[in-house]
């Protein structure tokens, strides 16, 4: 694979990300993929998007999950839905991204990532314990697929994913770097964020967003903005990447009102972007 292949995030069939045919059409080569539904989690559904991915000369990088009952709505509502952290979902949800661990292998793919959710604040907590033991439960069965696991930035600061990564104790967890949540969740500097973490990076996001104000900084969210146009930096951030080794694709997440023509725009310009910036600094 080309070092620093474009890449886009696209679902199977959860409507998340862009249309399979969009990143076909740009000649997008690389793609993360949002699981698809428990009932269309299946072999055949696998060879099917599998057969559609090898017509369209795109290789599957990581595949994400999702549950339901997610909600995104504002971040105290994340906080207390999204992923692993919540105690009255995890169980179900640590045997839901077995499956996908599962599907994922079906799809050849090496990778699986997530949120994992607002990890607790306490390493002394009952809620954070139990949380690290249900993280190695799932990184065991993973390791079985022959995979690893990817946990996508901006729900903690650097400095607490690295004490939990940590904690954790398993050779096969690792980041997936998105610069824009940090700016999003108000969590810290996405540059300075990607240099404590960096040796830990297998996977990143190209997303861009702009600060929320200072007052609301932690409290209320940024605001999400087309690639370049946000506080990210990008062509520090890509050099930062440079400078640490990372090699993999650059995948574009930007969520897009289903609409084809729109998102063909959007990403196709989210392309150009990075393509120019790739020659610029000389990858």
């Amino acid at each position: 694979m080309q070092k620093w292949a474009i890449g886009v995030f696209a679902s199977v069939d959860a409507g998340l990300g862009v249309h399979l045919d969009v990143a076909k059409e740009l000649g997008i080569p690389t793609v993360q993929v949002h699981a698809p539904h428990q009932q269309t989690r299946t072999e055949a559904a696998a060879q099917d998007f599998l057969q559609r991915c090898r017509d369209a000369g795109i290789t599957i990088t990581c595949v994400f999950s999702g549950f339901d009952g997610e909600s995104y709505a504002d971040i105290a509502t994340t906080a207390r839905t999204v992923g692993l952290v919540p105690e009255a979902t995890r169980a179900a949800r640590v045997k839901e991204a077995k499956e996908i661990s599962d599907f994922a292998k079906r799809l050849g793919c090496d990778c699986v990532g997530m949120h994992i959710g607002f990890v607790p604040a306490d390493r002394q907590s009952a809620s954070y314990k139990t949380l690290i033991d249900a993280t190695r439960d799932l990184l065991d069965h993973v390791k079985r697929n022959g995979q690893n696991l990817h946990l996508e930035t901006g729900q903690e600061s650097a400095d607490h994913l690295l004490e939990f990564i940590h904690d954790v104790g398993r050779d096969n967890l690792f980041i997936n770097f998105d610069p824009a949540n940090m700016i999003l969740y108000g969590t810290g500097d996405p540059i300075a964020a990607l240099k404590k973490v960096g040796h830990l990076v297998r996977s990143v996001h190209c997303k861009d967003a702009k600060w929320a104000a200072p007052d609301q900084r932690g409290k209320g969210w940024g605001t999400e903005v087309a690639l370049g146009d946000g506080d990210v930096g990008l062509e520090t951030y890509l050099r930062t990447l440079l400078s640490l080794g990372y090699t993999g694709p650059l995948t574009i997440e930007h969520e897009i009102a289903h609409d084809r023509a729109r998102q063909k725009a959007d990403i196709g310009q989210a392309v150009r972007l990075l393509e120019s910036l790739r020659t610029k600094i000389g990858v």
